[in-house]
């Protein structure tokens, strides 16, 4: 567990009167969520339900051929923990849109060419167009029923990079990234998350059996430990030796963190010609 103390139970209302001020001063009143069976959503899910009330709440499952099952039912105990109505929830097989992507791109031909490591490039390639399907789904709903799209990325992602830019990146509001992930799954518990999802192993969901800490090749307790060494508490490998993380895992964190720091600064905007190169404070 990292090093911040937070006062859980604050911090809980902290989110929820951030989520209630800021709908309110967009002029909306109600949010749509997209719900993954993961303890980011649900806790995203859980703070708009105490902020607006579960009348207000608008889950959006978005499964993808039959990978999803045990993620739905997940999320649909959690519907049913925060009292949302079911009529407020929606359900898209995302598949046959994705499919028309995966045909038009030719990905299915490009996999099937290929040989070493590309089919896995492939899986990748495909698993953005799924988020970025889901992004589409996600805003057209929120259109329709008059709400803003709820974020549910934490911090410990953000600084990872471990999203889909223009897809699970995508958002009106993002309550939790001040938060790391660890923190994220000790406020769900006292926000009344399930159990089944707060056991459940983090995944984007993009592809058959993929789970985030098997692409990092680390745990999120470890990566937490080295971000907050280094973002929080400014120190370097003395201080993440401190946090007792082997010094192989906490250079692996890092240089996973350096690969996707550009995805922060995206997009990089071009010098103003009337400031002759200069930025704009």
């Amino acid at each position: 567990m990292i090093g911040r103390d937070l006062d859980l139970p604050a911090t809980l209302e902290r989110l929820v009167g951030f989520i209630r001020s800021e709908v309110a001063r967009a002029g909306f009143s109600s949010v749509v969520v997209g719900l993954s069976g993961g303890v980011d959503s649900a806790l995203a899910t859980a703070v708009a339900a105490r902020a607006l009330g579960p009348d207000h709440v608008h889950p959006l499952l978005l499964p993808f051929r039959g990978w999803h099952s045990a993620a739905s039912e997940r999320a649909w105990e959690l519907i049913r923990a925060m009292s949302i109505p079911a009529v407020n929830v929606k359900v898209i097989d995302i598949t046959p849109m994705v499919q028309g992507f995966v045909d038009a791109l030719g990905l299915v031909a490009s996999a099937g060419n290929a040989g070493g490591s590309v089919p896995q490039a492939i899986a990748m390639r495909t698993g953005n167009v799924m988020a970025r399907v889901r992004m589409i789904a996600l805003f057209d709903h929120a259109r329709s029923e008059g709400a803003l799209v709820l974020g549910t990325e934490n911090r410990s992602e953000h600084y990872l990079g471990y999203y889909t830019r223009f897809g699970d990146e995508a958002s009106d509001l993002e309550p939790l990234r001040g938060l790391w992930k660890g923190e994220v799954r000790s406020i769900a518990r006292l926000a009344g998350v399930p159990t089944s999802i707060l056991d459940a192993a983090p995944t984007a969901g993009l592809w058959e059996g993929q789970t985030d800490e098997g692409e990092f090749g680390f745990t999120y307790e470890q990566a937490d430990a080295v971000l907050h060494a280094q973002v929080d508490r400014g120190g370097g490998e003395a201080e993440v030796a401190a946090a007792g993380v082997p010094l192989d895992v906490a250079r692996r964190v890092a240089q996973w963190v350096e690969s996707m720091a550009y995805k922060t600064r995206l997009p990089v905007i071009g010098p103003d010609p009337v400031t002759r190169g200069r930025r704009e404070p």
